[in-house]
């Protein structure tokens, strides 16, 4: 039987781990970067073998950079009172890159997940308890946490422990900011009939006058 040279092979046996690629696509790309110029390979090569390097994460919202802070951080137009918190990295650029939101963020590189063992200890809510907590203490204007965690089972248990967190954060500490959660419901184009009872329930929940 025949197979791929080794080392081509190679390459599309580790482009087949990556998320949502099947055998014959890994060929396939395996196949598309032997085709590339030299010089496109090459800066591609160069890129993959500085990631790990290069790569950091923002001192104030844990977002990836190549310097400490982050280009949202550093924004002065953006509105450093409206904090939105998120699972990932990949979230965060759900909201970029339809420009609705204008706030900055706290990324917590996970969620709750005991099945998988990962606590509130494993990801970066401590992190985002002592952000709240310095900024408010330096007198910075913060009005409101937006949690906006994903909504299956452990987002909605990752939300509800830091909603917690940040009630005894205010009562403890005297300050007043809004805690918020991403509305969910009925998307755009959605039938009725093939809606969940859980999608149903939220989009009654939070309906709104007409």
């Amino acid at each position: 039987m025949y197979q791929l040279p080794a080392n081509l092979r190679k390459i599309a046996l580790f482009l087949k781990r990556l998320p949502g690629i099947g055998e014959k696509t890994a060929n396939r790309l395996a196949f598309f970067l032997l085709k590339i110029p030299d010089e496109d390979l090459q800066d591609f090569a160069q890129s993959i073998s500085q990631l790990k390097r290069k790569t950091k994460m923002c001192q104030v919202c844990f977002n990836f950079t190549e310097d400490k802070i982050c280009s949202i951080c550093q924004d002065e137009k953006r509105d450093k009172g409206v904090i939105m918190v998120v699972e990932t990295v990949v979230d965060l650029l759900s909201f970029e890159v339809g420009g609705i939101y204008q706030g900055v963020y706290h990324v917590l590189h996970g969620k709750i997940d005991p099945l998988n063992r990962i606590g509130p200890e494993d990801i970066k809510i401590n992190d985002l308890l002592i952000r709240i907590k310095k900024s408010l203490a330096q007198k910075a204007s913060i009005r409101e946490i937006i949690l906006a965690t994903n909504p299956d089972m452990e987002g909605e248990a990752t939300a509800l422990f830091i909603k917690k967190k940040l009630e005894k954060l205010k009562q403890e500490n005297g300050f007043f900011f809004k805690i918020s959660r991403l509305a969910y419901g009925l998307p755009v184009g959605a039938n009725l009939e093939y809606a969940d009872y859980v999608t149903l329930k939220r989009a009654m929940d939070n309906r709104i006058n007409y």
